[in-house]
């Protein structure tokens, strides 16, 4: 299975003896590793991994931190802290683990993140939670699931995720799970219109326009795609950082914009939001080029809809 640059594959084996660039433990946030998966990758990655584990944790529950991997043909472990782990509790002396479907969410965001941030281009995970913290494998495979296919759409490089289950019956749920929540949510994805945000900048002389390096070319309000876990008004503020090096004021929604056809790729809906500034913009991100126009010198060429959209406003403004 595949979406955008990222394979997905479920493998009944051995995490340990996986040839991915970084294999993930389902740990607790204290990163002790006793038995479990944790326990399989100390003893055969070699005591290395729980020296260096050391010396980072404790981290916080739903986070996640990156070791060497010691003598495994991986070159890292990714500890995703699925579990609390109590001060004075001794591995292996039982207690109450459980965790729940928010941090397994949030631990495998982390994990990933920590791939982009590193540049890691294979990944194998574990079932994360479904040893020791008694979650559900079904529910688990849903939600990495839909972790991994939010985060392969906007990020590229992962190119190869494993999900790597030891016995056949979790094999067999993952594996399930997996392909028919793949093909449905895929299908979804190519129904679904996309979020997006726009800004006008405007300086009281005229507005922010962005020369685009990709296609569709020509000028543009900057804007661009929302990203999980963020709302329009942080995207909108995020979008014209990026792409104008501009932190701009008084932020205010101006209108949606919802054509099949506005955009020449995919169906998008745009939240277009206001703003003003007294600086300069400086082109950066997907943005060859940034300057102020006037509404009576607008460029010839102005991608999207953006050139409806900027007579609606100066229409509004006069």
């Amino acid at each position: 299975m595949k979406i955008e640059n990222t394979e997905l594959e479920v493998i009944k084996g051995d995490i340990t003896q996986i040839e991915a660039e970084a294999i993930v433990n389902a740990a607790n946030n204290r990163l002790q590793m006793g038995g479990g998966v944790a326990g399989e990758i100390s003893k055969k990655g070699g005591s290395a991994i729980q020296k260096e584990a050391d010396k980072i944790g404790p981290i916080e529950v739903g986070g996640a931190a990156i070791t060497t991997a010691g003598k495994l043909k991986a070159k890292y472990v990714i500890h995703a802290a699925t579990m609390a782990m109590p001060a004075r509790h001794s591995v292996g002396a039982g207690g109450d683990f459980k965790t729940n479907q928010d941090i397994i969410r949030k631990v495998t965001r982390a994990t990933l993140e920590i791939t982009k941030e590193k540049d890691i281009k294979s990944l194998a995970f574990c079932a994360l939670g479904c040893g020791v913290g008694r979650f559900p494998l079904d529910k688990a495979a849903r939600i990495m699931l839909e972790e991994v296919i939010h985060y392969a759409q906007w990020n590229h490089n992962l190119e190869k995720v494993y999900f790597v289950l030891y016995t056949y019956k979790a094999f067999k749920v993952f594996s399930d799970i997996v392909t028919e929540r793949f093909v449905r949510t895929v299908e979804k994805l190519n129904r679904n219109p996309i979020p997006t945000v726009d800004i006008i900048i405007d300086n009281g002389q005229g507005i922010v326009l962005i020369e685009r390096k990709n296609p569709p070319f020509g000028w543009a309000l900057p804007g661009g795609f929302c990203e999980v876990g963020e709302s329009v008004e942080t995207g909108a503020l995020r979008e014209a950082e990026e792409e104008t090096h501009l932190k701009v004021e008084n932020l205010k929604q101006f209108h949606v914009y919802s054509e099949p056809e506005r955009d020449p790729r995919f169906h998008t809906i745009s939240v277009v939001f206001t703003a003003t500034t007294d600086k300069e913009p400086k082109a950066d991100s997907d943005a060859k080029d940034a300057k102020f126009f006037s509404k009576d010198n607008l460029p010839a060429e102005v991608a999207f809809d953006h050139r409806k959209i900027i007579e609606d406003y100066f229409k509004r403004k006069k």
